[in-house]
């Protein structure tokens, strides 16, 4: 998808957010900020949540929001992190550090770092279950340091994975999927302001697919319009019906089993970051390319693999690391 996802476009403000409750205890810290825990299932809108938290209480969100994915860290090699521009000049002449230390310092430098406007600045932690605990220890310590100057907010899949240290230092704020109609209204809005074509079927028939996973109806949406123009019935049920990302996971397993992990993990991120889609649904996407690809033990053993990562991804970590791992282990023989 080259256009800009309307994901971003149309992130919400606070008013603008679907689930009434959130809002209000949303609403209320920006009035008295305080360490949030944003705790839902994928596509709930934790981290759209996060962002209009941040633009209604910061004059200079841009500067005043800083937004760490915990795979951006975890997922990745020091080179990797050092290389980066949102971290490179916290890690300029640190090199020689391990990427334990890198990670500890990036955290304790954002959050130390004076707000551009305002009184405090806002850090958020994405997929903060992937962080392991030996972190989540040295993450209470900034915290408690640098109370007065930032607000954490933590989005999360999983709040049990964080440590009883840090969720006693959070207000736990919890983001349900949203239902059916709160999701036509999120996509009435977004098509009104796209000005084109639509009927309410359409719109139905977009959130009962997503089932739930608002970013998943969004992009669907999107997808649809800018395939037949429109959004109506017939025409999302003929783009859904056949939209996939064969090509793209077709390319990934070739890089895989080939060797080529870099390439096949910078695949795999245009599928997660790109087009953001979680890590199940590029795991279903796998399995669909799989059953076409491979028979007998090859095909078995791809259905181990996604199995085991389906069962650790629920069990916390970040979705790159786990699909990661798969295409990790295809490579093996190469």
């Amino acid at each position: 998808m080259d256009a800009p996802l309307w994901t971003e476009t149309y992130a919400p403000t606070l008013e603008e957010l679907p689930q009434d409750d959130a809002r209000a205890y949303l609403e209320r810290a920006v009035e008295e900020p305080i360490n949030l825990i944003l705790q839902g299932p994928p596509g709930s809108g934790k981290t759209a949540a996060a962002k209009a938290l941040a633009a209604a209480a910061h004059d200079d969100p841009d500067n005043d929001l800083i937004i760490i994915n915990v795979a951006d860290f975890f997922g990745r090699t020091k080179t990797e992190i050092k290389n980066d521009p949102r971290f490179a000049h916290f890690l300029t002449g640190r090199s020689s550090m391990s990427k334990r230390d890198m990670i500890n310092h990036v955290l304790k430098e954002s959050a130390s770092y004076a707000p551009v406007s305002g009184s405090y600045k806002t850090v958020l932690l994405d997929n903060a279950e992937a962080v392991r605990e030996d972190f989540q220890q040295a993450l209470r310590r900034i915290m408690e340091q640098h109370h007065r100057t930032t607000q954490f907010v933590l989005a999360t899949r999983q709040p049990t994975k964080l440590i009883p240290p840090i969720r006693s230092r959070c207000f736990p704020v919890s983001m349900r999927a949203p239902s059916s109609e709160e999701t036509v209204t999120v996509l009435e809005r977004i098509v009104e302001a796209e000005d084109v074509d639509y009927d309410r079927d359409g719109l139905e028939f977009v959130a009962g697919y997503a089932d739930g996973n608002l970013r998943r109806a969004i992009l669907a949406a999107q997808t649809t319009v800018e395939t037949e123009g429109e959004l109506t019935m017939s025409t999302a049920y003929e783009t859904i019906g056949t939209v996939g990302y064969g090509d793209e996971v077709e390319s990934m397993l070739d890089d895989a089993e080939a060797g080529a992990f870099t390439d096949a993990r910078s695949t795999l991120d245009e599928l997660l970051v790109d087009e953001g889609l979680d890590g199940g649904e590029v795991l279903e996407e796998i399995l669909t390319v799989a059953r076409k690809r491979y028979q007998g033990e090859a095909l078995a053993r791809m259905h181990r693999l996604a199995a085991d990562v389906e069962f650790e991804m629920t069990e916390g970590a970040s979705d790159r690391i786990h699909v990661g791992h798969l295409l990790a282990e295809l490579g093996r023989d190469a």
